[in-house]
């Protein structure tokens, strides 16, 4: 970058004998001798002893822009590229998450600000949604392997050896009687209603906990607990059975309940 340019920001002392040379010349024409600006930003430049016009002292602005720098690169998602000068750039750049340009089948647009025509993340239509960084087609109702889609959404998994899907979530803390009404009133997708687990049903989920437990995370599900679930199977002269997803110990869910130990509930899919 020009040092005389520089050192004209710094110092008036080298832009006065300039002026003081165009002063002793025998023309009394501003514009001849310099003088072409009507005002100077900040006052600074030295104003033309026959008018009214001014000789500017450059400033680091104007400077940087003859330079090359011209560029802010403020605006959303924007960085410069390269050295500054005055906090101008010569190039601009995306931050490193705006990636995608939300076009093409399945896309109805960017969310939220663009840079550079790229987005964040984008918009889906209807029959897809947003996963692993594109708009992909949501599934169509009903079973896929270990998965058990509604809606485009996960909403029962099972293992190999399962016949039967799992619910996404628990509900905690409720009689038999509660816990058979939920699982009953559980709605899978649209009509598919849901049902209490029998004994052997637990016994199996427990066998495979490791496993389902897994697929529940990885779909926005929740785990199961290491605590005692309700079955269906009923305990002759008393309640129904229990058993606990710690360590697969059966109960009386009666006592249990009632001596104040959370018992969960898991409805199931065993039909569709």
């Amino acid at each position: 970058m020009n040092n005389f340019r520089f050192l004209l920001l710094g110092t008036s002392l080298s832009f006065i004998p300039i002026l003081s040379y165009a002063q002793c010349v025998a023309t009394q024409d501003c514009a001849t001798l310099g003088y072409t600006e009507t005002s100077c930003n900040g006052g600074k430049g030295v104003k033309c002893p026959f008018g009214n016009k001014w000789a500017c002292l450059p400033t680091k602005e104007s400077i940087c822009k003859e330079e090359g720098f011209t560029l802010t690169c403020n605006e959303t998602g924007q960085i410069g590229e390269g050295d500054s000068c005055n906090g101008l750039y010569k190039k601009c750049s995306c931050d490193s998450s705006y990636q995608y340009t939300c076009s093409g089948t399945g896309y109805s647009g960017g969310s939220g600000f663009a840079c550079n025509g790229k987005y964040i993340t984008c918009i889906c239509t209807e029959q897809y949604k947003w996963e692993n960084g594109k708009c992909e087609p949501k599934m169509t109702d009903g079973a896929h392997g270990n998965l058990f889609y509604c809606n485009g959404e996960v909403i029962g998994v099972k293992t190999a050896n399962m016949n039967f899907y799992i619910a996404m979530k628990n509900f905690d803390h409720m009689d038999w009687d509660d816990a058979n009404e939920t699982c009953l009133n559980y709605s899978f997708c649209n009509n598919l209603k849901g049902t209490l687990p029998t004994m052997d049903q637990l016994d199996v989920i427990y066998n495979n906990k490791s496993t389902i437990n897994n697929l529940l995370l990885a779909n926005n599900g929740k785990k199961l607990k290491d605590e005692w679930y309700w079955s269906s199977t009923y305990l002759p002269y008393s309640s129904h059975y229990i058993l606990n997803m710690d360590d697969g110990m059966t109960g009386n869910g009666a006592t249990f309940f009632y001596d104040g130990y959370m018992i969960y509930t898991r409805p199931i899919l065993t039909s569709w």
